[in-house]
């Protein structure tokens, strides 16, 4: 693993897992998105992790209309790198998931390293009376759907949004087989190092969020990639700061924000991004961890720079 010389904050700031109905402090429209993002990078997240949602419903949306609707927005009012996911929602086709990265060809887009059960089926107990129709039907469809990265679809990715744009990736590994297809596409050169590497603990159908389980994935990707990566950690849930303590003490990169968990502590909801980038900030301090600005996050991760964009 390639030494941090200081810490990378990437904020994930609305996601499509959680639901309207689980937190009052979602962000949904595009001004929602739009201030939650420019808060967590005014509080120290150099790095802002997007997906869009229906304005109206709150439900995840593909429309590159909805990403244009906030991206320039963020871009005016922060140095943030703004990261597009490729994941984008639950049953949308690999065409709906990359519209946003051709609308917008960011220095920096998610790509996920495999196909997996991508359980949310066991939330829905939590919760009686919900804010949309779409919501509860939508969360219990994962328990006989699975999330789609073949092996020709991760390709697809690399080659029609990375070649083809000079975007990144933040390469999502939610098991420790995703290390070793991310390391096949790096064999075969399609992939340039650094490679930055999140490491994803603690959603059902992946791996757990016991710190053996951080330390094996952590151990298997210093064997797969040696210096020719950048580790960062993202924990769901309750875990979430715990496990990205833990990594940062290890030389990682961290994520928050409330596509990962809506609490800032046990039964505290957030109130905003910025609330746990704010934590997540004081807690390194603390560690005399320095945090990473916006352009030193692009010169560890060789990022293209926020002026070869399209927007």
């Amino acid at each position: 693993m390639k030494a941090a010389p200081k810490v990378i904050i990437t904020c994930a700031v609305t996601g499509s897992i959680h639901t309207p109905t689980m937190s009052p402090y979602l962000p949904v429209t595009p001004s929602e998105i739009v201030d939650a993002s420019v808060g967590a990078a005014e509080a120290g997240a150099s790095i802002i992790h997007l997906h869009a949602r229906d304005p109206n419903t709150g439900k995840p949306s593909p429309d590159p209309k909805l990403f244009m609707e906030f991206l320039p927005r963020i871009k005016q009012q922060t140095d943030a790198v703004m990261n597009i996911s490729t994941g984008g929602g639950l049953k949308m086709s690999l065409e709906e998931r990359l519209e946003a990265a051709h609308a917008a060809k960011p220095e920096l887009c998610s790509l996920n390293m495999g196909s997996m059960n991508f359980a949310l089926h066991h939330i829905v107990p939590k919760y009686s009376d919900w804010k949309y129709d779409w919501e509860k039907t939508y969360l219990e469809d994962t328990k006989k759907g699975i999330v789609s990265n073949t092996f020709d679809q991760i390709e697809r990715v690399i080659v029609e949004v990375g070649q083809a744009y000079g975007t990144k990736f933040e390469f999502e590994c939610y098991d420790v087989s995703h290390l070793y297809t991310l390391a096949h596409f790096l064999d075969r050169k399609l992939l340039t190092p650094p490679l930055f590497v999140q490491t994803i603990f603690g959603l059902l159908g992946g791996i757990g969020a016991d710190a053996e389980d951080m330390m094996h994935m952590r151990r298997t990707a210093d064997r797969l990639f040696g210096d020719d990566y950048m580790w960062s950690i993202l924990a769901a849930g309750k875990h979430q700061m715990g496990l990205c303590t833990m990594g940062a003490v290890m030389g990682g990169n961290v994520r928050v924000g409330l596509e990962d968990s809506l609490y800032l502590g046990k039964g505290q909801l957030a109130k905003s991004n910025a609330e746990q980038v704010a934590k997540i900030r004081r807690i390194l301090s603390e560690l005399s961890l320095e945090v990473a600005t916006p352009a030193e996050a692009r010169d560890m991760l060789k990022l293209k720079g926020g002026n070869e964009v399209a927007f």
